[in-house]
């Protein structure tokens, strides 16, 4: 079924061009060769329909949706285990979204189990911190090394900051929870205890992380279309992000911590456009609400990150008497 929509959507562009001429040409074959895989006596490799994919321009995840129902194509990103993983990371997070987002009318849903990533890359010290957190929990030369003697590569830094960019150029529309900052609130407060950051550490982290939340307020206030926030008490979030227009799509499901599926099959991306819908219409969103709701929320997230400073202070105290 795969192989005979493939030629079919093959035949299409080529218009009065003879199919098994093309075929033939692609793959470096004979022409009988060519007939007997666009006849369906011999059936052609996946190295052979990657080959012709590419050069036909097709998108393989779309003809194996179509084909077999039920079935999807993804792609997974490489395993990160040291600096160097991470920093490719970003590039190709970057390619992957800038080949999209460059053109017109893509939008961005991010259903924000934690503070959305763009937001920590554009944060010297959260930036520092997460960089530092994630090489932890993936790299086991990190085992021993503190916060204090970690300082990662500017190619790194200059890496994430590109990614963190992508959001100035997009329609975004995230929603989230109270919650959304405890991954990050607890980190912080693991990595105190542990002792592997200190007290002037912590603390410096907890004030960057309520500059980061004004940020955000700021430009919820200022209620310009392209940056939205919606409030949602009663649906998990999950960390999946959807981009899109009326004739593209891509969803990036995570998979481990920092990896993710990267799924282009439109019939999955508009399921997940739907669930965004569902979430969206559940939640509130923040940028049309008065005063008093979005003072609600924010004051909410800070006092979360208000009470983890002040539990680090108390930490503090009785380590000294």
């Amino acid at each position: 079924m795969f192989q005979k929509l493939l030629f079919a959507k093959i035949q299409e562009g080529l218009q009065s061009k003879s199919l098994n001429e093309e075929i033939a040409k692609v793959l470096d074959i004979s022409y009988d060769a060519a007939h007997r895989r666009t006849s369906m006596k011999s059936k052609i490799s996946l190295d052979e329909a990657v080959l012709l994919a590419n050069y036909f321009d097709l998108s393989l995840d779309s003809l194996t949706g179509e084909a077999y129902s039920g079935y999807v194509s993804m792609e997974k990103t490489s395993e990160i285990n040291n600096e160097m993983n991470l920093e490719e990371y970003f590039r190709n997070s970057y390619e992957a979204l800038a080949s999209i987002v460059n053109n017109i009318g893509f939008q961005i849903l991010y259903s924000a189990k934690d503070i959305p990533l763009f937001h920590l890359l554009r944060s010297e010290e959260l930036c520092r911190f997460k960089i530092y957190v994630w090489l932890k929990l993936l790299d086991k030369n990190f085992r021993n090394k503190s916060f204090n003697e970690f300082y990662p590569k500017l190619s790194t830094i200059q890496s994430a900051n590109k990614l963190a960019d992508i959001y100035n150029h997009v329609s975004v529309s995230e929603i989230w929870d109270v919650t959304t900052v405890n991954s990050t609130l607890k980190q912080i407060h693991f990595y105190y205890k542990a002792s592997q950051i200190n007290y002037e550490e912590a603390i410096k982290l907890c004030d960057s992380l309520k500059e980061l939340i004004d940020e955000i307020s700021t430009r919820v206030v200022s209620k310009k279309q392209e940056f939205n926030v919606y409030y949602n008490e009663l649906l998990l979030m999950n960390n999946n992000v959807l981009v899109f227009n009326e004739n593209q799509q891509m969803l990036f499901v995570p998979n481990t911590m920092l990896s993710y599926f990267k799924i282009s099959d439109k019939e999955t991306c508009m399921e997940a456009k739907k669930y965004f819908d569902k979430q969206i219409m559940h939640s509130k969103l923040l940028n049309a609400s008065g005063e008093k709701e979005q003072n609600q929320f924010y004051n909410k997230v800070m006092k979360k990150i208000e009470a983890l400073a002040q539990l680090i202070k108390a930490e503090n105290v009785l380590d000294f008497e």
